[in-house]
């Protein structure tokens, strides 16, 4: 194999490859000799068929897949022998012409990942701001499980339903007189306004009391499950048992008790267990930032250019989905149509951020273990539909970048904790709104690379965007290269590409679907 250099520009590289056709040829040969024991041929026993017949029979597959895997091949041994590190896949095109039993010429092109030497973890300074849970944000917490746990008391006999009231009900349901399977329910609660049974049903029992007895008529929508009641007019025989009204939920021992809890007591701590587990989160979240600050103003150098579009690409989608949602969404585009240059910025200290990382990990022995891996593609897995799931397994474990992205976020994460054991850290006590009010601060000062930036006179949901881009979150990749967007190799004889990279856009997850309707088992009027 021959190799020439042909572009050394900065952090972009490019090579000639010329592989030998007899080396080709020989790995022809060497995989036919392989698999002719297997070959079957009417006339030969099976192991002796002649060499020069299962040629002549898989000649053009084994071609082709030889050309493929020694095109693999010798990409590796590129990367192996230059010592290249890619930052993104590296585009790879067979000359044009290209035919059996001749050379294969191979342009490799390809941007590298710039020459850093680990930053010093020593001297950093940092602040953790602490909040103390309060007994109100435990009561506050308490009220709005309350306020979900709807409780019921009887009403005056004389009270007539309204809208929120639940009656307690029995229903026969007919069609032309004949009362139709699954039509029929004992003592079952229906809110009115609720939307639980079919249009008209509700709606014909506001005003109802408790003894009443009535019969009321409804038609069934004609995309209604059951084929022999959809758009049909039935009638249902109703009698009602109960009026209820909602009741104000007591927050006691037996509040506790109906949720499975021994005591309020134990219910009040694991509240404040969650909220301290949010408290702490944010504080996380503050602290990372000053940290990733004090990075990105330590270390200025090029970041590859293919890497910075593609982070930008996943900023720019994410500014493009939430202007939609704007109530102006025209004027939303707009606004972060003139920040573009901005948002770019953001891309670059991202990736910059990204490589930082990667090297204080690298040189540190920050590492991912095989069951923190094996657990992460386990939890990945589970978005996938579950014919897909065997394939997006492979894809992580032959596909080095994809597994790279996959790790990336649990990687960063113990690469941050490395450095705040590393760090000078004095903690101060500050409220909730005053730790909110440092990450926001953080958010818009991080959210303006440029110096000159004008603040927007409306703040679009661009701003929260280009926050995220470098949140603790978004400042990522430490050790994954953004999916590449590669140009195929020119198409070879070869049946399948030389990577798998483009399994991944096979084993996308499911789409959600909306959930088909389906009949009720006991109530008919019921809708799903």
């Amino acid at each position: 194999m021959q190799i020439n250099e042909t572009t050394n520009d900065g952090l972009k590289r490019a090579y000639s490859v010329t592989i030998p056709a007899s080396e080709i040829e020989a790995a022809i040969t060497a995989e036919i000799k392989k698999i002719a024991p297997q070959v079957r041929m009417p006339g030969f026993r099976p192991g002796k068929v002649p060499a020069n017949l299962v040629r002549k029979m898989h000649g053009d597959s084994i071609h082709a897949q030889v050309v493929n895997d020694t095109i693999k091949d010798a990409v590796d041994s590129l990367m192996r022998d230059k010592k290249l590190r890619p930052a993104m896949q590296p585009q790879i095109e067979l000359g044009e012409g290209y035919d059996q039993g001749k050379d294969a010429e191979l342009s490799v092109s390809l941007e590298v990942l710039p020459d850093l030497e680990a930053p010093a973890t020593d001297g950093i300074k940092l602040e953790r701001l602490t909040v103390p849970v309060a007994d109100s944000e435990v009561d506050e917490s308490l009220e709005k499980i309350a306020s979900q746990q709807k409780s019921w008391k009887d009403a005056a006999k004389t009270k007539k339903a309204a809208d929120g009231d639940q009656l307690i009900i029995d229903f026969v349901g007919k069609l032309d007189g004949v009362e139709f399977e699954g039509g029929k329910a004992e003592e079952a609660p229906l809110v009115i306004g609720s939307g639980q049974f079919i249009p008209g049903f509700e709606e014909q029992l506001t005003g109802a009391k408790a003894g009443d007895e009535k019969t009321i008529t409804v038609t069934f929508p004609e995309d209604y499950p059951a084929e022999h009641l959809a758009g049909k007019e039935t009638t249902f025989d109703v009698k009602v048992h109960k009026v209820q009204v909602e009741d104000e939920t007591k927050i006691d021992e037996d509040f506790a008790k109906s949720l499975g809890l021994e005591s309020l007591e134990q219910l009040r701590g694991l509240l404040k267990g969650q909220v301290e587990q949010e408290l702490n989160g944010l504080t996380r979240t503050a602290m990372k930032r000053q940290l990733l600050d004090q990075l990105a103003a330590g270390h200025d150098f090029p970041v590859p250019p293919s890497m910075v579009d593609a982070e930008f690409e996943q900023i720019w989608q994410q500014l493009m989905q939430e202007a939609a949602r704007e109530e102006d969404p025209k004027a939303a585009m707009e606004e972060i149509e003139s920040e573009k240059d901005d948002y770019r910025k953001i891309a670059e200290r991202r990736v910059r951020l990204g490589l930082l990382l990667s090297e204080i990990g690298q040189a540190n022995g920050v590492q991912i273990t095989q069951q923190e891996m094996s657990m992460l593609m386990q939890q990945a897995a589970q978005q996938y539909r579950p014919e897909d799931r065997d394939r997006f397994m492979e894809l992580i474990r032959t596909n080095d970048m994809a597994a790279a992205q996959l790790r990336a976020p649990l990687y960063e994460d113990k690469v941050v904790d490395f450095l705040f054991e590393k760090a000078e850290i004095t903690d101060r006590e500050v409220t909730r709104e005053e730790l909110q009010a440092a990450i926001e601060a953080d958010e818009d000062e991080a959210a303006k690379p440029a110096a000159k930036k004008k603040a927007p006179a409306k703040k679009a949901p661009a701003k929260k965007a280009a926050a995220k881009a470098d949140d603790a979150e978004g400042d990522d990749k430490a050790e994954a290269k953004p999916a590449a967007k590669k140009a195929p190799a020119k198409k070879a004889p070869a049946k399948k590409t030389a990577t798998k990279a483009d399994d991944k856009a096979e084993a996308k997850p499911a789409a959600k679907k909306a959930p088909a309707k389906k009949p009720a088992a006991k109530k008919a009027p019921a809708k799903k």
